[in-house]
């Protein structure tokens, strides 16, 4: 930690001593650059933290330099007020860009966001309050006491400090819950909307920072050249600024400003060769895309394992860390027998394929139900309409006395219902800290406003989460996992960080789907104490199995599916010996009397 201080303050103080080595030239191709890596920080925050891709970027920035521009020549402001209304213009802009993420992904957000970029620049090229093709002259200099911002250098200490803060703020935001969040709906949207995370409105606020990104770039754009024409907002140097960002490592804001700087060194030394420069920028993104994925901020990791794969840098061969024990769960009182979730003639059609049909159970609170049946019965499909992922073709779901049927994933985990997956869903480029934490960050998108006036409660907020996660973390013997990424422990490990993840939600309801599976018989043993006692804390568990032994002997209740339907519902003991349930699923074996059966009196203990 202290190394990186120091490393930051060099860096400081060469930034700042910059200008006394550069000419008039030079020193205003520093503050271009600067530019460039401030919209670059605003591009990696929406693209390489949330995952959403937009191509329009520039037209933000455009937009703002040329509102700042109409505002002061056209409306008589000065600089500063036109600046002000200038973001405020952008800001709206950059939501309505992000609507489109609302409903759509991948390639196709991209491609809409690239549409809206060419219709902004082309209303700009053509409208006479732009001034067409010519552009506008004339905009004031920003003025500030004592300080004469026409001179470049005067102008690069200005930039510099903007600089400073945009990129300390854009690290804050990656660092603290908002940027959690944001990196767990890039690496599974699907996942943080179970765990409570409110992906649409997310988006929007990925949109909505990138575009206070390109505003505040367009703004400094304005007041230093003093003059906007269409050409410096093209698509031409949107792909530009794209390379920028995906030569430096997208996933690393210090990487974006990085390929900024690289590439516009690059494109300064190949001024006077467009040609081999548009050949060049190409070939560096392939090379890039290729061999390096992570761009240049992630060069020292991939060297690290390449010296030590060659033998050339010691390996790490410490003692292995080791799955700790479960701690159990204080036992509190059985809540009253009330029925936690009703599904009434609930179905899901898939076009031709009837994944559930007329599916009518109750879960009382407080148990544990099985559902078991045969591969393709409807059980996964029942859980992902139960937690939200599915709207049902036909009938209702209701938790508690609430009408459930529509809502929203991550509205049902803050309504308290929870959830692991049958393939496991951890977020892989967050630490199993990360996991943690971003489950225990209740708090609303309507509560970032803290991030823009009142950051020190955004990091009190992050300290509390913390200590819950090491809490959590020592419950469930992960400590000494914490800052290990999930794709690297064992597969029963990576179980139980899911599991501590869904109780990070603090639910009412938990769905366990497929806990078992893959696990040998002691993880199967630690997972049904685990199992138990989350229970004794008055959680219902529901748990998707085929482990039939893990079934009998730990639910009080058992429903069958079979064809979408619900061919059984009973005590193990009546299940097990069912005629039906026989010929669909278990077998003849289940009528012999090796099949271990719990109680009624064991399965509630």
């Amino acid at each position: 930690m202290k190394l990186r201080v120091a490393g930051i303050a060099v860096l400081a103080v060469l930034a700042w001593l910059l200008p006394y080595q550069l000419d008039s030239y030079l020193i205003h191709v520093a503050n271009v650059v600067i530019i460039f890596a401030i919209l670059a920080i605003g591009l990696g925050l929406v693209m390489g933290i949330a995952g959403q891709i937009n191509l329009a970027q520039i037209a933000l920035f455009g937009v703002a330099s040329y509102a700042t521009a109409i505002l002061t020549t056209r409306a008589g402001f000065g600089f500063w007020t036109a600046a002000a209304l200038a973001m405020l213009i952008v800001a709206a802009i950059g939501l309505l860009i992000g609507t489109p993420a609302l409903r759509m992904q991948s390639h196709y957000l991209g491609i809409v966001t690239l549409g809206l970029a060419l219709a902004l620049t082309n209303w700009v090229t053509n409208a006479h309050i732009a001034g067409g093709a010519e552009g506008i002259t004339g905009i004031p200099a920003p003025a500030l006491p004592g300080i004469d911002l026409r001179n470049d250098y005067f102008f690069y200490y200005l930039e510099l400090i903007v600089f400073g803060l945009a990129l300390a703020f854009g690290l804050f935001v990656v660092r603290t819950p908002l940027g959690r969040k944001m990196r767990a709906m890039r690496d599974d949207s699907l996942a943080a909307g179970a765990v409570g995370v409110e992906v649409p409105q997310l988006r929007m606020t990925a949109f909505f920072l990138a575009s206070i990104y390109g505003g505040v770039a367009g703004v400094l754009y304005a007041g230093l050249i003093r003059y906007v024409a269409p050409e410096t907002f093209s698509i031409a140097n949107m792909f530009l600024l794209l390379a920028m960002v995906i030569i430096g490592g997208r996933q690393s804001l210090v990487g974006c400003v990085v390929g900024a700087i690289a590439l516009s060194v690059l494109r300064e030394v190949l001024v006077d060769y467009p040609t081999y420069a548009q050949v060049a920028y190409g070939a560096v993104v392939v090379l890039t895309v290729v061999f390096a994925p992570t761009g240049l901020a992630g060069l020292p990791t991939r060297a690290r394992g390449l010296l030590q794969r060659w033998g050339w840098l010691r390996r790490d061969t410490g003692t292995p860390p080791k799955l700790g024990d479960f701690r159990p769960y204080d036992t509190v009182e059985r809540p009253a027998e009330q029925v936690i979730l009703r599904i009434d003639d609930v179905s899901m059609h898939f076009r031709g394929l009837k994944a559930l049909q007329e599916v009518t159970m109750e879960i009382t609170a407080g148990e544990i139900r099985g559902i078991v049946g045969p591969n393709g019965s409807g059980k996964t499909t029942l859980f992902n309409v139960v937690s939200g992922l599915y709207r049902p073709t036909a009938g209702r779901v209701w938790l508690g006395e609430r009408d459930m049927t529509a809502a929203r994933p991550h509205t049902l985990a803050r309504a308290g219902v929870a959830r692991t997956f049958q393939n496991l869903r951890l977020f892989p480029l967050l630490t199993v800290r990360e996991n943690l934490l971003v489950a225990l960050d209740q708090t609303s998108v309507l509560g970032n406003w803290r991030y823009a006036l009142w950051q020190p409660g955004v990091w009190r907020h992050d300290r509390a989460l913390r200590r819950q996660a090491d809490e959590l973390l020592d419950r469930f013997g992960l400590t000494a996992f914490a800052d290990a990424a999930p794709g690297e422990l064992p597969y029963g490990t990576q179980r139980r960080v899911e599991i501590a993840r869904a109780m990070a939600r603090r639910p009412r309801l938990l769905l366990l789907d497929e806990p078992a599976a893959g696990l040998n018989g002691e993880e199967v043993r630690q997972l049904s104490e685990i199992v138990r006692s989350i229970r004794s804390t008055g959680v219902t568990v529901v748990l998707i199995e085929h482990n039939m032994g893990l079934v009998m002997s730990l639910c009080e209740r058992v429903t069958v599916f079979a064809g979408g339907r619900v061919i059984a519902d009973g005590t193990p003991a009546e299940v097990a010996r069912a005629p039906q349930v026989v010929e669909a699923y278990l077998g003849d074996s289940a009528m012999s009397e090796d099949v271990p059966v719990a109680t009624p009196t064991e399965a509630k203990r």
